[in-house]
């Protein structure tokens, strides 16, 4: 468990956390209301971050951005943008990221999954990515950019020195078998790409603790609350949206459970375990 605490101030009383928050749409929000007025990244004020930063007491600075990859982090994202690191500095007490889903292209993979036929009607994605068995075209890329996510959390160190940096997983999108046709995505194309998805989280994880920072891992969070579960227990979209939120990301309802599993993380106990 992370150890972030608050700075003394001058006379003595607690000052904020300097809470930094990095990372792609799965930490952003997109679309639940109410959105940033920089629309350019769809960042929501009841995203994850936010609601963190409310548990913790934390002055929160949000720099998530829909869309981002790690050279978001270090470039002008949409060419305007400022760079995600410059948030940083000596002061921050906390940095959370949620990164990797646009590197390696999942929620396009995802997409290319859709099949509105049963089984034998279509083609499935699986064999497209792994050109029936013989490779992992997605696996491959995890791999490959096991190192920039490396580069990400040496440069985060480097320019917050004294935070604790907690890095949020994706979440549970489908559960095993999938639901076809409440998600029109084959059984064995969703194990594929939820499958992918953990990939994905365990290299989040491996790196994170490597670098001696703390994972949170949003999967277990979401565990039967995916885009298969009724409508009023999704915390995840599914392709077409029941409630107020991007498809295949996160809604309010999930961003709430995910919130407090980031402070829970640093220290804050949850609501039932403070009675």
């Amino acid at each position: 468990m992370a150890t972030a605490t608050s700075a003394q101030a001058d006379d003595g009383s607690a000052e904020p956390l300097a809470y930094v928050a990095l990372g792609d749409s799965a930490a952003a929000g997109p679309l639940i209301p109410n959105q940033d007025p920089n629309i350019a990244c769809l960042r929501s004020d009841r995203n994850y971050p936010r609601v963190a930063a409310d548990a913790l007491g934390a002055d929160l600075t949000d720099v998530t951005c829909s869309g981002a990859k790690v050279s978001d982090f270090s470039g002008r994202q949409f060419g305007l943008l400022a760079p995600q690191y410059d948030a940083l500095s000596e002061e921050t007490d906390l940095v959370s990221l949620t990164i990797g889903g646009n590197d390696v292209e999942l929620v396009g993979a995802a997409l290319s999954c859709v099949n509105l036929l049963r089984e034998p009607l279509g083609l499935s994605c699986e064999e497209r990515f792994t050109q029936g068995g013989t490779t992992d075209r997605i696996a491959g890329d995890i791999d490959a950019w096991e190192p920039v996510l490396d580069q990400a959390l040496t440069e985060i160190r480097d320019r917050a020195p004294h935070a604790e940096i907690v890095v949020a997983g994706y979440g549970t999108y489908v559960r095993e078998g999938g639901c076809w046709p409440t998600q029109p995505v084959w059984g064995r194309d969703a194990d594929y790409i939820q499958g992918s998805v953990d990939r994905l989280n365990e290299t989040l994880e491996r790196r994170t603790l490597a670098h001696g920072g703390t994972y949170v891992d949003l999967a277990a969070v979401s565990e039967g609350h995916d885009v298969c579960a009724r409508p009023g227990e999704r915390y995840l979209e599914g392709l077409l949206p029941t409630s107020v939120a991007a498809p295949l990301h996160p809604n309010a309802r999930g961003m709430a459970a995910f919130g407090a599993a980031l402070a829970e993380a640093v220290g804050v106990p949850r609501p039932d375990e403070a009675l």
